[in-house]
């Protein structure tokens, strides 16, 4: 095993009181919603918003002088960009970062303020980190991988630490999986201390690498997947080995089980999650058959996520628990018929949100109008009571398809 209990002991060590020591709280609601116990490690909560800083820093730290004064290159979706550059930043290293061009803005910003240079290069984790591997041997920088090495993979582990010295009757620890170095770190910590310990994967369906690698399939990839962190095509070298020995089972989750386990973090517990540190719960609540009467850890790896996104994501969660319709109304097109709809509407205690006249472009008769509403309600129920008040009233309304 590359990698020991007592190398992630001494990471712990190592990042003490630089790295937070993040919260693991108990969720009654998902505990209810899932039939299992639920405990959640937050590493949102982390300065730069995810566990990468665990890892960075431990390497940064294994530098001599010579590497630090020549510097360090990363590649990165985001996360790990933003740990290299803020614990770089304050050890007084040089630091470039690559990451794909397609970066979620919040995750490029970030990583500019803590003073990286940046480069965005390639429409993929795997396009600039071959960029990054030339780029390091050009300009003679020190790469610091994302999740294939020993000092960051040890780093990760740190976690599992916490996690069990917090619980130690956990009975299953679910973990995203990118390139596998978090699961890696945490396999090897939580199976040392407690052998029982069930420790799961979950990766996004659109790039199924370790689980493809694992099953001896040939992955097919996705063009793009909201949980970027862990848009990963290739498993690691180190990482792989480890996961095939610790790793128990690895789960695949779709984008839908991804927004909707985002949301239920955000409205649920009040916290902010990115679509790869949702990915856990996602999990979780697609399988819950596999988890059910069983004390359950899950890492939220991180909460970096775009506000056009997350707003998106908050927009579409409302249409599928029709918290938003729409609805097509057709109407004499004479003063007073709109009045008298919109008034019916009011009365049934709807919010309007957007009004669409269509009076050209409709298969209808000269004298009829199709209007289109778009309605906040107050759920499903409340939904179908409005479509039944205006009914009663006479209007020809129809439910548009609101399915995503």
């Amino acid at each position: 095993m590359a990698v020991t209990l007592k190398d992630i002991q001494q990471a712990a060590r190592n990042i003490e009181g630089s790295v937070e020591c993040t919260p693991l709280v108990h969720s009654h609601t998902l505990s209810d919603l899932s039939g299992a116990e639920i405990y959640l490690k937050l590493e949102n909560l982390q300065f730069t918003g995810s566990f990468k800083e665990r890892g960075a820093l431990n390497k940064l730290l294994s530098l001599n002088q010579q590497q630090r004064n020549n510097g360090v290159i990363a590649m990165s979706a985001g996360n790990h960009a933003q740990a290299v550059a803020y614990h770089a930043q304050q050890l007084a290293i040089p630091a470039a970062i690559v990451m794909p061009k397609f970066t979620p803005n919040i995750k490029v910003e970030h990583t500019r303020a803590y003073g990286a240079e940046v480069i965005l290069h390639g429409d993929s984790f795997d396009e600039a980190a071959e960029f990054a591997l030339v780029t390091a041997n050009q300009r003679e920088l020190l790469l610091v991988h994302p999740y294939d090495d020993e000092k960051i993979i040890a780093g990760q582990g740190t976690m599992a630490l916490e996690v069990l010295a917090a619980h130690p009757e956990l009975d299953i620890l679910i973990v995203p999986i990118g390139g596998g170095g978090l699961i890696s770190g945490n396999a090897i910590a939580a199976k040392a201390i407690k052998p029982s310990i069930k420790v799961v994967g979950v990766e996004a369906e659109r790039y199924p690498a370790m689980y493809s690698v694992l099953r001896n399939e040939s992955p097919e990839f996705g063009v793009t997947t909201i949980a970027e962190g862990i848009a990963v095509k290739k498993p690691g070298g180190l990482t792989l080995p480890i996961i095939k020995e610790l790793v128990d089972d690895v789960l695949l989750v779709n984008e839908d089980d991804i927004e909707e386990a985002l949301l239920l973090l955000l409205e649920v517990e009040k916290t902010l999650a990115e679509g790869a540190g949702a990915a856990g719960l996602a999990a979780l609540m697609k399988y819950k058959k596999e988890f059910a009467n069983h004390k359950v850890g899950i890492i939220i790896s991180g909460g970096n996520i775009d506000m056009p996104v997350l707003d998106n994501i908050i927009q579409r969660g409302m249409v599928r628990s029709s918290r938003m319709i729409r609805l097509r109304i057709d109407l004499r097109d004479v003063p007073g018929t709109l009045a008298s709809a919109t008034q019916c509407i009011e009365d049934s205690g709807a919010n309007i949100v957007h009004i669409h006249h269509h009076r050209t472009f409709i298969d209808q008769p000269l004298q009829v109008v199709e209007v289109e509403f778009v309605l906040q309600t107050r759920g499903q129920e409340h939904a179908e009571q409005i479509v039944k008040d205006l009914k009663e009233k006479q209007f020809k309304v129809k439910k548009l398809n609101t399915a995503l």
